[in-house]
Parts: structure tokens; sequence; C-alpha cells
């Protein structure tokens, strides 16, 4: 799987980067957390720092069109993401929710 950068916006008030990117794939369309995983190891950055929005992969093509957000911290992405797209890239909600989660 080739990850090819297409556009980075850097967002500083949300302390992250959209990036567009393009990927070729000899087999079907990868997997949301194979695709995260070799994004962020691409821009140098932990997987749970890089949340993946969207995947399109017309029919038929070998070729998939996808943005992400790159945060700075995984903190950053907890606390800005919604909780379904943190589920989806299997980013955990954190230390603090997890201890509120015993004590219940």
């Amino acid at each position: 799987m080739d990850v090819e950068i297409i556009s980075k916006d850097e967002n500083p008030m949300l302390h992250r980067t959209d990036v567009r990117f393009q990927i070729v794939h000899e087999e079907a369309t990868p997997s949301r957390l194979s695709v995260r995983d070799s994004l962020a190891a691409k821009l140098d950055k932990s997987s749970d720092e890089v949340v993946v929005h969207e995947l399109k992969t017309k029919f038929g093509m070998r070729k998939t069109v996808g943005y992400a957000k790159v945060y700075e911290t995984s903190d950053f992405a907890r606390d800005v993401e919604q909780e379904y797209m943190l589920e989806r890239n299997k980013i955990s909600a954190g230390d603090d929710v997890d201890a509120e989660a015993e004590e219940a």
C-alpha cells in the first residue's frame, strides 16, 4: 500500500493538520486502521494522533482518496473529536474515563 500526501492544511486553533491523501493498493480497499497506521508512519506520528475521517474508492479502481486529521498529541484528538470517530479509529477515551467507569 503506497500512501501519497495530496495536501496539508495547518489548523493551529485546534492543534492539528488536515491531510488529504491518496492510496494505491493491490487488493481490496484497505481498512481504516491499516490506513491510519500507514499514514501515521509516513508522517512520523503516533497512531493515536491520526483520525481518518473519509475513504473513497471508485468501483473497480485500485486507488483510494481520503481525508484525515493529524493532531499534535492524542490528548488534543480526544478533546476535539466526537466519540464515534474515536471509536472508529480505535483511539481510547483516556485514563480519566476508564477510572470513572470502574468507580460506577
